[in-house]
């Protein structure tokens, strides 16, 4: 019986799967994420620092990978996907599942988030949602630039930030270069993260995705935070969109130039000799 209820809920289209499996793994590496900002922010520092948030991000991306790696490679992230289809390595026609499915899983997230804490975000605020001010708590759900940063600075840190995190994804899953050991790639991928958020984190509560950023201020908008989160920080929502998807390109490029195409060269000049030397010991037989 219960095989054959396993064998009807199985989903035979893999867009579908790989789009269900992206909403799972953002889901649980943004509940963990935005929980442990909830936690600083709304217990005033008795329950955790700026560390704590770096930590939760990190542990949520590791298990975020191991929810859907096995499925989509757990991207979790839209300026990894579109750069993945920009250099062939996802067909285009998988964008849109993609996307969708990380975009429903930060969505959801943020909802549950809000449920999570609602008691106390309301008696933090006394049922005053506000974006700025001393009692502000839409940063819970989504970045905003500190007060003394620039539109351009800002746009800069997020751009770099998002440098380093696809360098380092595909420094730790390059196969052909000094990949990591098979079954440690999520857990430093999510030190990855915690290592960018601990020294590139200040200026912008580093975004460095889109996914994480979009969905949660749609959210706030309609949950009682008004338009205001997308007019705060001098129209600021667009930086989180814009600049990790131009960082993600950006460091795609720096790897393929660097490193990729030389090992790449190394591979085939390696399989020539190869081949040659197999002819040679062939002949002598």
């Amino acid at each position: 019986m219960l095989k054959k209820i396993q064998k009807r809920l199985t989903i035979h289209n893999s867009s579908v799967r790989e789009l269900l499996a992206e909403a799972l793994g953002t889901y649980v590496l943004m509940v963990l994420g935005l929980s442990s900002v909830a936690q600083v922010v709304l217990g005033k520092g008795k329950f955790g620092q700026y560390l704590s948030i770096n930590v939760g991000f990190g542990i949520g991306v590791t298990m975020g990978i191991h929810a859907a790696g096995g499925i989509s490679g757990a991207h979790l992230n839209a300026a990894i996907t579109f750069t993945q289809c920009v250099f062939g390595n996802l067909p285009w026609r998988k964008l849109p599942a993609y996307l969708l499915g990380q975009f429903l899983g930060s969505f959801l997230a943020a909802a549950t988030i809000f449920g999570l804490y609602y008691d106390a975000l309301y008696d933090y605020t006394k049922g005053n949602f506000t974006v700025t001010g001393p009692t502000a708590t839409a940063s819970i759900f989504s970045t905003y630039p500190a007060p003394y940063m620039s539109l351009a600075g800002g746009f800069f840190t997020e751009f770099m930030a998002t440098i380093m995190l696809f360098l380092g994804v595909l420094v730790i899953y390059d196969e052909n270069n000094n990949g990591a050991l098979k079954g440690t790639q999520a857990l430093l991928t999510g030190i990855l993260v915690l290592g960018i958020g601990m020294g590139m984190g200040m200026n912008t509560g580093y975004a460095i995705n889109p996914s994480r950023d979009l969905p949660p201020r749609i959210f706030t908008a309609i949950a009682g935070w008004g338009v205001d989160v997308f007019t705060a920080g001098n129209h600021w929502w667009w930086v989180p969109l814009v600049a990790p998807v131009l960082g993600s390109l950006a460091g795609g490029l720096i790897y393929k130039i660097l490193i990729d195409i030389h090992n790449q060269h190394v591979q085939e000049h390696g399989n020539e000799k190869e081949q040659t030397q197999t002819v040679i010991e062939s002949s002598t037989l």
